[in-house]
């Protein structure tokens, strides 16, 4: 993953009339990356993603691959493969021939079609159902027939829209896995659109929080969680307490609230003071422990008894 560059989004545009779904986006992948679009509904993360594919065209920008500007090429020429949330297989065609339909549509010889569709679906693990109709497989097999249909015309970018919205939890998980490790085996440039924070923090490489239609922040899952440079990132990402204020010399202060110095958490008492706080609870225990008691002497009253405690000379 030393290729910067590889797929670059240079200040897109996309609008629909005079509504802008993405404002000026610039955007980089590395050769073998997995990045996600991550964002709630109606960022325009799905629109990006079309827009990659050759299926919306920018109002303004440029879409580098490889070197190459593909913002004018149609899609059957980009040599990008998408999954669709949907999976968008063929009803009365079988696995094998839906998986064998983009190298049809490229005229590949029949004989190298089918070996080649055999071969991607041994990938994906699903060998044995070459012959099923997408009616006659579960959903994560439905997924998956759609994921060898995108990987067996080898393309240089892989485009992964929500692939798994349509699964269960558990399937979700196992599949999200899967996903991950096949992209790794075989090294390819990915972009994964989701509004799943657990998707994006698990398969990410690097993850691009969108709202509106721009890129709110950019960076590893580890640095947005542990330090996000916006309030919405961290609200989005699952922050349950967000306090507003400014930092100043380096001490923050909370807004209708006093400072709080960098370095020191609220609540926290220095050495000095814990001593202090400890021995007036044992005064108050000895006082509350004699007060009650019949001894009346001098040598056992309350005030004596808690300065021999204190000294180390009671029990």
């Amino acid at each position: 993953m030393d290729k910067r560059g590889y797929l670059l989004l240079d200040d897109v545009t996309i609008a629909y009339g005079k509504s802008v779904a993405v404002d000026r986006l610039t955007l980089e992948l590395a050769e073998g990356e997995l990045l996600s679009l991550l964002g709630p509904s109606g960022c325009g993360k799905s629109t990006t993603l079309r827009m990659i594919a050759g299926f919306v065209p920018p109002a303004s920008g440029h879409v580098m691959l490889n070197g190459r500007d593909i913002t004018r090429q149609p899609p059957h020429k980009r040599n990008i493969g998408v999954v669709f949330q949907s999976y968008a297989l063929f009803p009365h065609l079988s696995a094998l021939e839906n998986v064998g339909y983009g190298l049809r549509m490229r005229n590949v010889a029949k004989s190298e079609r089918r070996e080649r569709a055999k071969a991607a679906l041994e990938t994906v693990g699903l060998g044995a159902f070459a012959e099923r109709l997408p009616g006659n497989l579960s959903g994560g097999q439905q997924q998956r027939v759609a994921l060898a249909r995108a990987l067996v015309i080898e393309p240089e970018v892989l485009l992964l829209d929500e692939p798994l919205s349509n699964l269960d939890a558990n399937l979700r998980a196992e599949m999200r896995d899967e996903i991950r490790a096949l992209q790794q085996r075989l090294g390819i440039t990915t972009l994964f659109v989701t509004h799943d924070q657990q998707e994006a923090l698990a398969m990410s490489d690097r993850i691009a929080v969108m709202k509106d239609g721009l890129v709110q922040e950019l960076g590893a899952p580890l640095q947005l969680c542990d330090a996000p440079r916006s309030a919405f990132t961290a609200g989005f990402l699952g922050a349950r307490t967000v306090i507003d204020g400014q930092v100043e010399a380096g001490t923050f202060r909370a807004k209708g609230a006093g400072r709080l110095r960098r370095g020191r958490s609220p609540g926290r008492r220095s050495p000095r003071r814990r001593r202090r706080r400890a021995r007036s609870a044992r005064l108050r225990m000895c006082r509350r422990r004699w007060t009650g008691s019949s001894i009346t002497t001098a040598s056992t009253s309350p005030r004596a008894r808690c300065r021999s405690c204190w000294n180390g000379r009671g029990d």
